[in-house]
């Protein structure tokens, strides 16, 4: 898993959310593809693809370290990990294709 950072984004090798710079109210200010509404500092859009990242990697369910750290991202962008895991769950949800019913 990796991170790539320009000026304007930060995006990931293990997920398609990203963090994006933008304009707001005449200040510079940063998005999370999945939390749209609040505006964030590098720092804090830096751990939120970071956390991202590591609720994305099956592996790191167990992972007492990975989830420590998840906490710490979590808490950079004044969220509980938990939280996270449910909204990150329904944007996966909503990628999925609708299945067709066979009426």
């Amino acid at each position: 898993m990796a991170l790539y950072f320009t000026e304007w984004s930060i995006t990931s090798d293990a997920s398609p959310e990203r963090a994006s710079r933008v304009t707001d109210r005449g200040r510079t200010a940063w998005r999370l593809s999945w939390l749209p509404d609040r505006a964030l500092t590098l720092e804090q859009a830096r751990a939120g693809m970071e956390l991202d990242e590591l609720l994305s990697d099956p592996d790191n369910v167990h992972d007492y370290a990975a989830m420590a750290r998840a906490d710490t991202c979590a808490g950079t962008i004044g969220m509980l990990r938990a939280h996270v895991v449910i909204l990150l769950a329904k944007r996966m949800a909503a990628r999925l294709p609708v299945a067709v019913s066979a009426h």
